[in-house]
């Protein structure tokens, strides 16, 4: 007998932390042919990245670009969805972050990425103009 290993996209990440956003897609979440719309996961990608971006910055950001999204498998309703972001990037003003979404069917425990996502974002001052993101702070 043998046994057969989980992939590496069949095992949700364990070295980027807690998910950022863990929610269950709805029946209101769907397009005309039934799945979760891809729509509303990049919305749910957008909110976990604009979380990780606003307290990097210490404030107010907004997002310029999502890019690299690539959709793996579909979404159905009643799924547990989990949205992992980290930084991979910060210039003076702007941050790149990264996004994984896994899903995991609400009777198993078998989890599979889903979709993942570049998003870049610039802090913006009490102008609405760009700011710089401030030096890192150190955890004591």
């Amino acid at each position: 007998m043998t046994t057969e290993l989980p992939s590496a996209e069949s095992v949700q990440p364990t070295d980027r932390g807690q998910a950022v956003i863990r929610t269950v897609a709805m029946p209101t979440d769907t397009n005309p042919a039934g799945d979760i719309f891809g729509g509303w996961l990049m919305a749910q990608m957008d909110m976990a990245a604009g979380n990780v971006a606003a307290r990097r910055a210490r404030g107010r950001c907004a997002t310029i670009s999502a890019e690299a999204m690539t959709f793996h498998r579909p979404v159905f309703v009643g799924d547990e969805v989990s949205l992992y972001a980290w930084i991979v990037k910060t210039g003076r003003t702007s941050m790149r972050i990264q996004v994984e979404v896994w899903r995991r069917e609400r009777e198993g425990e078998a989890t599979m990425k889903v979709t993942e996502g570049l998003f870049t974002f610039v802090a913006i001052g009490p102008d609405r103009r760009p700011r710089p993101i401030p030096e890192e702070q150190r955890e004591v």
